[in-house]
C-alpha cells in the first residue's frame, strides 16, 4: 500500500518517492495544502476501493497515520 501511496503523493507534490518515509508528515514535511490533501484522498478512494470519512482522515498528520487509517477501513 505504501508504495501506491507515494505515487499518489507524488501527483499533488514535488518531492521523490524515495524521501516519503511512513513518518513524513502531509504538511511540514511534504508541503500539502489542505486542498491538496482532500484531493489525495479521492485518489486514495478510488485506487483501494474505500469509502473515507473525510473528517476522521484528516486527523492522519503522517503518511504512516494515513496508512493505519486505510488498512482499518479496508
Amino acid at each position: 500500500m505504501i508504495e501506491k501511496l507515494k505515487e499518489l503523493i507524488c501527483n499533488y507534490v514535488d518531492v521523490d518517492e524515495d524521501e516519503i518515509t511512513e513518518g513524513s508528515r502531509f504538511a511540514e514535511d511534504l508541503g500539502f495544502n489542505s486542498y491538496d490533501f482532500i484531493c489525495m484522498l479521492g485518489d486514495c478512494e478510488d485506487e483501494f476501493d474505500v469509502e473515507i470519512e473525510q473528517s476522521e482522515a484528516a486527523k492522519s498528520k503522517t503518511v504512516g497515520q494515513l496508512i493505519s487509517y486505510l488498512e482499518g477501513i479496508a
